[in-house]
């Protein structure tokens, strides 16, 4: 894997200076490309690995800061941050670890992971098997992934990927239910216990439209301590735009590093 930094932005933010850098990592012979953001200090940092979810295939909104405006409100803290787009897999999210612990800006002994939806589900499942990660919060995460098989048919789902760019490869997948199995196979269910001792995080909201609740309560009871679980009122699947999961997440953080 090699990275480069075609991209160097110091600039000033609401009496915040932070430094943006465009990064692309190379990960079994795919480009993943991401952006870092770091606080303006002569000191290692704390970094946060933010995993997005699959994309709903809406046309974005132009008023929407998305990812990268979280990313500044997070670093505005005085955290670094690293965003990225990946294909959902463990084997992108290792590689972005094994690129932004070796860092000099970065305290490698405080990198944590910030997921949403399908990216917490895949941030659980990384953590539990790589204690360079320190803590693990998790947004709107399923416990299983048995809620893609409940109304379409699986050709439907290919479709639907394909459609919002996640598959692109023509030939992919060669077998639709090998691929489909490979959902019902890796449960965060079966991997939260073992981020334990390191502190976990989970938050849902109680109004999901995606993920039920109840997938939050069975993913907390299987956690193992420190944990917690913050239900948020009204709040549906994209968290994303949720001011309290920005708060909820800052204090929890900020506590820990």
């Amino acid at each position: 894997m090699d990275g480069y930094d075609p991209i160097v932005d110091i600039y000033c933010k609401q009496d915040t200076i932070m430094i943006k850098k465009d990064v692309s990592l190379t990960v079994e012979n795919i480009p993943i490309n991401g952006r870092l953001f770091l606080p303006d200090t002569d000191h290692p940092c704390p970094l946060v690995c933010v995993c997005h979810g699959i994309p709903s295939g809406n046309p974005p909104d132009p008023h929407d800061g998305g990812y990268p405006l979280l990313a500044e409100q997070i670093c505005r803290h005085g955290f670094g941050v690293f965003i990225f787009n990946f294909r959902g897999t463990g084997t992108d999210l290792k590689g972005v670890i094994d690129h932004v612990i070796t860092l000099p800006q970065v305290d490698p002994s405080r990198i944590g992971l910030f997921g949403f939806s399908g990216g917490a589900a895949v941030s659980i499942c990384v953590a539990a098997r790589d204690t360079r990660v320190s803590c693990v919060a998790a947004a709107a995460c399923p416990a299983d992934f048995s809620l893609l098989f409940t109304d379409r048919e699986p050709k439907s789902h290919v479709a639907h990927y394909r459609s919002i760019g996640a598959i692109r490869d023509e030939d992919f997948p060669p077998s639709t239910e090998a691929w489909l199995d490979g959902f019902r196979q890796v449960k965060p269910l079966d991997y939260v216990a073992d981020i334990a001792p390191r502190p976990l995080l989970l938050i849902h909201g109680d109004d999901d439209e995606t993920v039920p609740v109840s997938h939050a309560h069975r993913l907390y009871e299987k956690a193992g301590e420190p944990k917690r679980l913050v239900t948020l009122q009204g709040a549906g699947h994209r968290l994303r735009h949720d001011n309290r999961v920005l708060d909820t997440f800052i204090t929890w953080f900020g506590r820990l590093v």
